[in-house]
């Protein structure tokens, strides 16, 4: 693959373009190739299309540059996930979000009713409550900003203090991306991401991903992928890789869209309260200047109205789709609690809005006519 730069001199918009790429020779191909073979001839280091593709090494090269670790792709989000959930023995002790990503949440609590893992679900961004969790626990599983509730979480602290405890740090980053944090610099053994949202970017592809310095780590789960079999597609990790060339771009301008929206839904009076850490009234904004790079494209806002009018706001949109998914080009937004398995900490009247990179003057207008169409005033 790619060779000859010194990638930590690059900007994360120059590694998007240049990660992941065959190496220059004379009409040498730019891009690298859709690997449809499941059977290589013998003597090679894949061995099995199970164990290894040329289209997948070229997307976990990328990633690999942009999380400064070496990267994992696996079948979906929550197949990465579980990878990393076989790290752990049977009733091993678990520190995770009480109210993070339902897909998480709800494959805890079934794995600690059914003791396979005794799962300690905390308020992350509660610094001391995650700390006097801590003890005796094997693994710390960091979401942050948590999913939908956007709280941002103190990782330099916990990251540190979960390592001193000999736990395993990870840190579910999709919400943030590369753009905004790195964990593995932090200090956390292993960064994960939802490489379906905004790597890839255009909602046409489920992939996951686990990144990390530990080559230990490295290689428990990749056994997992062998012989668990959550492996990808090699055009669904070409999708991907296509999609990542533009990730900076996009993220840079669904950042200021959200940004400008937020500021906006704070002085709407329907709005009862936004929550996204760029703003400098919201409780997690000092926290996440100390040590992200940028606040992220997601904002969950709150809506003076019942529910019946809220699924009715969603439902009237032309512009925003009204769909559970996020990190696309296009706007997404959802009523989370409109799903039984969302955590019942997160409020009925919340509306989870991933912001994309249409006209931001277009986006505003359409969200004052699903108001309008609401009859919320």
């Amino acid at each position: 693959m790619s060779k000859g730069h010194d990638w930590k001199k690059l900007a994360t918009e120059s590694q998007v373009v240049a990660a992941g790429r065959p190496e220059k020779k004379p009409d040498g191909a730019l891009n690298p190739a859709i690997a449809l073979n499941s059977t290589f001839h013998e003597g090679g280091p894949i061995g099995y299309g199970r164990y290894g593709n040329e289209a997948w090494s070229a997307l976990e090269e990328a990633i690999s540059v942009l999380e400064g670790g070496k990267t994992l792709i696996f079948s979906s989000g929550m197949a990465a996930i579980s990878s990393v959930f076989s790290l752990l023995p049977q009733g091993a002790i678990i520190v995770a979000a009480e109210n993070g990503y339902q897909g998480t949440t709800t494959m805890l609590k079934k794995m600690h009713e059914a003791k396979k893992l005794e799962v300690r679900f905390v308020n992350l961004p509660n610094t001391d409550e995650v700390l006097k969790a801590l003890p005796g626990a094997q693994m710390l599983y960091l979401e942050s900003p948590t999913n939908p509730a956007i709280e941002v979480v103190d990782l330099p602290v916990v990251i540190a203090a979960g390592k001193k405890t000999g736990s395993i740090v990870v840190v579910d980053s999709t919400l943030a991306t590369p753009m905004v944090q790195n964990p593995l610099a932090l200090g956390a053994d292993i960064a994960l991401h939802s490489v379906t949202k905004y790597l890839s970017g255009h909602s046409d592809i489920l992939l996951g991903c686990v990144v990390t310095n530990d080559e230990s780590i490295f290689e428990r789960v990749e056994q997992a992928r062998r012989y668990g079999g959550a492996i990808p597609g090699p055009f669904e990790a070409w999708i991907a890789l296509r999609g990542l060339r533009t990730f900076a771009l996009r993220m840079q301008r669904s950042q200021e869209n959200a940004m400008e929206l937020a500021k906006r839904l704070e002085k709407d009076p329907r709005v009862l309260r936004v929550r996204y850490p760029g703003l400098a009234s919201d409780p997690y904004h000092e926290r996440a200047k100390s040590f992200m790079k940028g606040f992220g494209a997601m904002i969950s806002f709150e809506v003076k109205a019942d529910i019946a009018q809220i699924d009715k706001m969603c439902n009237s949109s032309t512009l925003i789709t009204n769909a559970t998914s996020l990190g696309g080009v296009e706007s997404i937004w959802e009523r989370r609690r409109r799903w039984a398995t969302e955590s019942h900490t997160i409020p009925e009247n919340l509306i989870r809005f991933s912001v994309g990179i249409e006209n931001v003057d277009d986006l505003w207008s359409d969200i004052q006519s699903c108001f309008l169409a609401a009859k919320i005033n």
